[in-house]
């Protein structure tokens, strides 16, 4: 297909990939791109971004939600289904028969009927918009009202709104319905695996499960989006349909230092000056924490629609058998290239198994200079840049941050194999008594620390776990930083195995081979709290990943 000339629509065409794609798009001089996004702000800020390269090259913005009726695309989500007569409309829209009335109040339907543009690329995330919207939450709320008797129209017409494969299927057939219409010759999708690229294994997922169900469901709906695509794709007249189905965490956007912002706000900064009793630390009314009338500040690394990722979260998702990344230049190459015919090898609508574009060479090489970067911010601002709690589970945040101090106290993995678990709990307990900085950083991420006599704790306004039931050790675990004498036993223990892997390594130093571990953790060498963490991710929780 020429791209010359036309128009080409972009749905979420301000985020991390619709961005790429609307500059390499621009290089085939089309008539006129319309970046379609959520709200005003974000399509004002991609068409002023895109406004140099643009040429001869109209860019139109329009916004709102394109899953729902024209009417009510504009409205805050939070509160749609607040109205009686918004989620009558809705049920209509999603449960009733796909009537003219439906498919013309479609606000899609209608960007799709006034720009009848050739090719479509749809950038949105949407096996996270529908199945994020947490079915089995509203169905516990659903059945504790009917527990009571206290279940009515409003209730299950709320219920009824978060199921996702409804919204799915009636997406498709109003999607399939509009480019019809508007005689759109090829559209193509950015899909998800739901879990970059990972399995059932993924270390990152913010539940008590692994993963999660709320997780295991956005990768069931990209799972169905995808072979209803691969059935559009079987369909006579219907645009040809592609999907690139990135299999790993896609970055970045900028690399700097500064507030620290968790969903587009600045992470307060706050203290707990004194350890609290561990029995009261959690009570209702507790206090004890503090304000520091500032946000956290650090270097990051902004990941797009991931959020800012700390120096070791960014180092350890795209450590190699985790994650690992790909750039949105590298997947809007591949959606140029496909919508112009000439193969990429990643289609998956063409080869549902083999085509997905996982990690590649050149962000194996730009993460390299992307560290580094982050590590030279880190040394020139004076900060850590640990963990930020963003990308979860909370356990990462808090293997990161005791990696981290016991890189303060001993100087490598050798020496933390030999070191005294007793004491290295004592040395922790006085660096995070004196250390004001980081004792901070680690409470207003919301990860409490556990002191060493295992009955008082410092934490923070947030706290990601909780204790849950009468035995407040449970959560230690799974959240918070742990200065006991147990747990510095625990990483004693790892460093060993770690010692022990490399002792075998340098016995069968003969054998060179690609099959070999070539970057397995050097005792001898500073700790690196992200290479830690992705050790125990890797040995402990087998949670690598196997394909590619």
């Amino acid at each position: 297909m020429e791209l010359q000339d036309t128009t080409i629509m972009i749905l979420g065409g301000s985020g991390l990939v619709g961005h790429a794609v609307a500059r390499r798009t621009l290089e085939r001089k089309p008539k006129a791109i319309v970046i379609v996004a959520l709200t005003e702000r974000e399509t004002s800020q991609a068409a002023a971004a895109l406004a140099p390269h643009a040429g001869g090259t109209a860019i139109v913005t329009e916004f709102g939600n394109v899953y729902l009726p024209a009417s009510l695309a504009r409205a805050d989500r939070a509160h749609l289904t607040d109205s009686a007569d918004n989620r009558r409309l809705l049920i209509d829209d999603l449960y009733g028969d796909l009537t003219e009335e439906v498919i013309g109040r479609s606000y899609l339907v209608q960007l799709l009927s006034r720009y009848r543009p050739a090719a479509v690329v749809d950038c949105i995330n949407t096996a996270t918009a529908f199945a994020y919207q947490d079915v089995y939450k509203s169905a516990r709320a659903l059945h504790a009202l009917a527990t009571k008797g206290a279940v009515d129209l409003a209730a299950v017409e709320k219920h009824l709104l978060t199921e996702p494969m409804p919204q799915l299927t009636r997406h498709i057939q109003i999607l399939v319905e509009g480019m019809r219409r508007a005689g759109t010759r090829a559209y193509l999708k950015i899909g998800t695996s739901g879990t970059g690229g990972m399995g059932f294994n993924i270390p990152y997922t913010h539940s008590e499960e692994r993963p999660s169900r709320t997780l295991m469901t956005k990768s069931a709906v990209a799972g169905a989006h995808t072979l209803l695509l691969f059935l559009l794709g079987r369909t006579p007249e219907a645009p040809a349909t592609l999907e690139i189905k990135p299999t790993a965490a896609i970055g970045w956007r900028e690399i700097a230092c500064g507030p620290v912002r968790r969903a587009g706000v600045p992470i307060p900064l706050f203290d707990c000056p004194k350890p609290l009793p561990l029995g009261k630390a959690f009570a209702d009314g507790a206090s004890g924490w503090v304000s520091l009338d500032q946000p956290l500040e650090s270097a990051y690394i902004d990941m797009g629609e991931n959020g800012l990722f700390s120096f070791e979260e960014f180092a350890t998702i795209t450590a190699l058998g985790q994650m690992e990344f790909i750039t949105p230049e590298e997947v809007a190459d591949h959606v140029v290239m496909e919508l112009e015919g000439r193969p990429t090898g990643r289609d998956i609508i063409g080869a549902l198994d083999s085509a997905t574009a996982g990690p590649t060479y050149r962000a194996g090489i730009l993460r390299e200079a992307a560290m580094e970067r982050l590590s030279d911010l880190t040394t020139e601002q004076g900060v850590s840049s640990v963990a930020f709690e963003m990308l979860g589970p909370p356990r990462l945040s808090k293997l990161l941050f005791e990696a981290h101090v016991l890189s303060q106290l001993t100087p490598s993995v050798e020496q933390l194999a030999d070191s005294d678990p007793a004491e290295l709990s004592r040395d922790a307990q006085a660096l995070l008594d004196k250390d004001a900085r980081l004792r901070s950083e680690i409470l207003s991420v919301g990860i409490p620390i556990l002191c060493a006599d295992g009955a008082t704790l410092y934490r923070g306004a947030t706290v990601v776990v909780p204790p849950v039931g009468g035995d407040a050790f449970a959560a230690a675990p799974r959240g918070w930083v742990d200065l006991r004498a147990v747990n510095a036993a625990l990483w004693v223990e790892r460093a060993k195995k770690i010692v022990a892997q490399a002792e075998e390594r340098h016995a069968h130093r003969a054998s060179s081979g690609s099959d070999e571990e070539w970057f397995g953790v050097n005792p001898v060498e500073p700790i690196a709290p992200w290479r830690l963490a992705t050790w125990i991710f890797r040995h402990e929780d087998k949670g690598e990943r196997i394909k590619r």
